[in-house]
């Protein structure tokens, strides 16, 4: 069961630095925030290195005419994004830069997150580390992409669309550059919705039962956060809405499968009791 589950990791570490870093009482929470640093200075280092080779191809300029393409695509013929602040020119490139740098290093920045919370997991639950990283990584590019590719277009079109003609549409790129990065992080986290449902199914928070009962509920909290979060505009908030409702669906079958995957053999034998009882 349980405890056999948790005995397991200490026989296979095979280096004395593991053995102490599971065992190791003395000390536990210095070691704990040495841990933490450790992974701190790895995931850091990651972004470094995507950084560096960002700067070197396509370059901070390169990288700021593709994010502001979906805008300048439907910008008034010879209208321009401009620059108010003297520095803006070169600071929100480089700001883009690191923003991209994160994003190419998100896999090893969540690994290191997930290899911290490991050892207080079952081995039965260490499965699941790799699978929930990829899975994690591929729904946060995934929700950026579909901002960049769907929502900002559709956005910006209703813009020009309503704009009375006597306004030349000219954005500030640093005033243009914080709306995309923080559209950026919301529709890169709300896809993360499945993860959140498997991970809370999965440490038995909440039971699948529950989460199809609190469906309504979720429904309408998706609607009032994306009211709140995107920008006042119908596209954008039901663009938002829709997918992490979809996603909230896709999060309950996904966890059913895993549950029934990954269960110990002994919760297996509990929920089976469960089931009968109810």
């Amino acid at each position: 069961g349980h405890q056999a589950a948790l005995k397991a990791p200490p026989r296979m570490a095979g280096s004395p630095e593991k053995k102490d870093e599971l065992e190791g009482t003395e000390a536990p929470f210095v070691s704990h925030l040495v841990e933490l640093r450790d992974r701190l200075v790895r995931a850091l280092i990651a972004v470094v290195i995507a950084f560096g080779a960002l700067a070197l191809w396509p370059g901070p300029a390169g990288l700021y005419d593709l994010l502001a393409a979906p805008l300048v695509a439907h910008l008034p013929k010879g209208a321009t994004l401009i620059a108010t602040n003297v520095i803006s020119p070169i600071l929100v490139p480089l700001k883009i830069t690191l923003a991209a740098a994160f994003m190419l290093a998100l896999p090893v920045v969540l690994y290191q997150v997930w290899a911290f919370v490991a050892p207080g997991l079952y081995s039965h639950e260490k499965k699941l580390v790799l699978p929930l990283v990829i899975s994690s990584t591929i729904l946060f590019v995934a929700g950026v992409a579909f901002c960049y590719f769907l929502v900002i277009p559709g956005m910006s079109q209703f813009i020009q669309a309503f704009a009375p003609a006597s306004i030349t549409a000219a954005p500030d790129i640093e005033q243009y550059f914080g709306f995309v990065l923080t559209l950026f992080l919301v529709f890169g986290i709300a896809f993360e919705v499945p993860i959140a449902v498997i991970v809370l199914a999965r440490v038995g928070i909440v039971s699948i039962e529950q989460l199809r009962k609190f469906r309504g509920y979720f429904i309408v909290g998706a609607f009032i956060v994306a009211a709140v979060v995107t920008p006042p505009d119908v596209i954008s908030q039901l663009a938002l809405a829709i997918p992490m409702c979809i996603l909230y669906e896709i999060g309950i079958i996904a966890a059913q499968l895993l549950i029934k995957h990954t269960k110990a053999p002994d919760a297996e034998a509990e929920t089976a009791g469960d089931k009968t009882a109810g």
